[in-house]
């Protein structure tokens, strides 16, 4: 059965934008038989596009999606003089509607791959640009990608690949590639690199991890291998077979658009690890399963930024966890004992003797026990959060070597009362000290005990010796201090606090400022333990609140005006809803990048009023996440509503007063040209 029949091309494809041409595409897969239900294939098709660009360098356009409403795999073409579909390089002019549907088989998606892979092609490319008659596309299309096949296609064998010799300059690369569908994306940067590679007079084999299934590479291509390329927006199945290797590391659209300079990164790591014996103690280690998205290039400022939210983006999770549970279990004490069960329950344990033992007296019907369970759990997970905090930081510094002086930092930190301010520095401690141990020169024969032996060993006993006889007891005092301070708060110095904190969250919206304030929230959240009244609960609540204002606001702008903003920005004020009511500031980004002053003005306002009103207002949040969708474990959630209405209506009336002003003085000077 073909792929592409000549009813499904239009060679003068003349509709203005991306989605007009997209749904004149998508009637043509309809009165084929192809697409059933026109709307919600174009509906899918914008859903990914939301998720990144389609448009490609050479003007080539290649959305794409599965779909319900697609019957077999398939496409449509179109040739226009130029539509926007987000490439760098310009408008495209050569636009193929890839549909699959959501159950293809995959010997039936093995036809997409091959066309991603041909358009990569400049011979195939220039002749859809010549091609004068719908039946000429089709004969161009088939003879490159040819019809579905319906029978599995068998994988291919590997090839048996030999080291290149000391003389040869030809080099054998490996690489991966992945991206979110796996439809087109992924096999047109695999064809780009292979070609590079080819073209560089070097041997590469890339593995696919897409919609047709991958073939693996084997082990031995991979122990043949002097470096590996990884282009992929979504993670690297089994990353952990190339540990050992130089790695280039990228976005699946790097590899499409820049070939050749991921290759020459590539040469150049394989060249440095043949020449620098120490290189392996640089290379990113794909073994250990964790990820940190430090750049050891950046300035230390940066970098410093970069290793303490490496240390909360893994202590997130055990925030989410206990926080949720304990004041679910908050929620059910209540219930069950009235106001005093907040404080009742926190008498349960698992080691006394006494009715209090919810491992030897659990009653399935009684809320009070189930309190009791989830404040326990709860507050285990609670109890890891300066360990993680501080051991994570030091794997920021110095990799897998950092986290034996950095885990066992924290939790003498945490029994020392030095709270989260001494899980910062024992992980910075332990991670510089890690770092510097492994950067020794020492002899090949003890190389191999140094990361099991020698570096946790001496790390942990540099670490623990400093911080127990020098750095804990000042620490604490410091902890101490920053905790009566914030007791102390309130009124108006409380209200000061939530403007700063809003400000920051509004100001560069998931920016570095962001993540400072976000930081010092769930920071907040380590010292307050248990706490049923901590100040931190108010101040992640005003950090959270905060946080959502700029999302909102410019979702309601552009539902209140929404002529005064552009097509694409109106599509990413529906988006902003659901972003915003989420807490992911993010949703406000395409605003800011379009019109930074206005919004970024307007952003800071709202969200600094946001911020202090619910410091003023006392409203506590345990989660560190979640926005709307955690109401209900919030203490005072009403207050919380009313604050966060307060500075999405001030925002959105800003923003709206100063494009509107702006407008009617461009209008003013083209009448005045005139």
């Amino acid at each position: 059965m073909s792929l592409i029949t000549a009813d499904q091309v239009i060679l003068d494809l003349a509709e203005e934008d991306r989605h007009a041409a997209t749904r004149a595409l998508a009637g043509t897969l309809a009165a084929t038989g192809r697409c059933t239900d026109v709307e919600a294939f174009v509906a899918d098709v914008r859903k990914r596009e939301e998720t990144m660009a389609t448009g490609l360098p050479g003007g080539i356009a290649i959305p794409h999606a599965r779909s319900a409403a697609i019957t077999e795999p398939t496409l449509a073409f179109g040739r226009a003089d130029g539509i926007d579909w987000g490439a760098k390089d310009g408008p495209a002019s050569l636009v193929f509607l890839i549909a699959a549907p959501e159950g293809a088989a995959e010997a039936h998606m093995q036809v997409l791959p091959k066309l991603a892979k041909a358009l990569m092609k400049k011979e195939f490319t220039g002749a859809l640009r010549a091609a004068t008659t719908a039946q000429e596309v089709v004969a161009i299309v088939e003879a490159e990608v040819g019809d579905i096949v319906v029978a599995p296609v068998p994988p291919a064998q590997p090839e048996s690949v030999a080291p290149p010799t000391a003389a040869s300059s030809s080099l054998t690369l490996v690489g991966v590639t992945s991206c979110p569908t796996g439809i087109a994306h992924t096999y047109m940067a695999a064809e780009a690199l292979e070609r590079a590679a080819k073209d560089a007079g070097h041997t590469m084999k890339v593995e696919t991890q897409g919609s047709a299934g991958a073939t693996p590479l084997s082990a031995e291509e991979i122990a043949a291998a002097d470096a590996v390329i990884f282009a992929h927006d979504v993670e690297v199945r089994s990353a952990e077979r190339f540990a050992g290797k130089p790695i280039v590391d990228v976005g699946v659209k790097k590899a499409i658009s820049d070939g050749p300079a991921l290759i020459s990164q590539a040469v150049a790591k394989a060249s440095e690890w043949r020449t620098n014996p120490q290189a392996e103690a640089t290379v990113p280690a794909a073994s250990s399963g964790l990820a940190t998205k430090v750049d050891s290039k950046a300035g230390i400022g940066t970098q410093i930024r970069q290793w303490l939210m490496t240390g909360v983006s893994y202590m997130i999770p055990f925030v989410a966890a206990g926080g949720i549970l304990i004041a679910l279990s908050f929620m059910l004490a209540q219930i069950a004992l009235g106001e005093s069960g907040a404080i009742e329950i926190t008498q349960y344990n698992l080691t006394s003797d006494d009715a209090y033992n919810v491992a030897q007296h659990f009653d399935v019907l009684s809320l009070t026990s189930w309190a009791a369970l989830l404040f326990v759990i709860g507050g285990a997970a609670f109890g890891f959060l300066v360990p993680i905090l501080s051991g994570f930081i030091a794997f920021a510094i110095a990799d897998r070597p950092g986290l034996v002086p950095g885990i066992v930092g924290g939790s003498i930190a945490a029994t020392m009362g030095a709270g989260f301010l001494g899980g910062i520095v024992t992980g910075v401690l332990g991670g510089l000290t890690a770092r510097w141990i492994a950067s020794w020169k020492v002899h090949k024969g003890v190389r191999g005990v140094m990361p099991v032996v020698v570096i946790p060993l001496l790390s942990s006993l540099i670490t623990l010796g400093l911080f127990i006889t020098l750095l804990g007891t000042p620490i604490k005092a410091l902890s101490d201090g920053l905790n009566d301070w914030l007791t102390g708060l309130q009124g108006g110095s409380a209200f000061i606090l939530g403007l700063v904190l809003g400000a920051m969250m509004g100001f560069d919206l998931g920016g570095p400022v962001n993540k400072v304030a976000y930081f010092f929230g769930t920071a907040g959240l380590a010292a307050a333990g248990t706490a049923t009244d901590a100040p931190a609960l108010t101040i992640m609540a005003a950090v959270m609140a905060a946080g959502m204002v700029a999302p909102l606001a410019m979702a309601l702008a552009t539902t209140l005006r929404p002529k005064l903003f552009s097509e694409p920005e109106r599509e990413n004020g529906k988006a902003a809803w659901l972003l915003g009511a989420s807490f992911i500031s993010e949703g406000a980004i395409p605003f800011a990048a379009a019109d930074p002053f206005r919004v970024i003005v307007s952003s800071v306002i709202g969200s600094a009023l946001t911020g202090g009103l619910v410091m003023v207002f006392g409203v506590t949040l345990r989660a560190p996440h979640g926005g709307i969708w955690v109401l209900p474990l919030m203490g005072g959630f009403l207050w919380f509503l009313v604050a966060l209405a307060a500075g999405v209506a001030v925002m959105t009336a800003i923003v709206l007063t100063l494009k509107s002003r702006d407008k009617k003085l461009d209008t003013v000077d083209a009448v005045a040209t005139v």
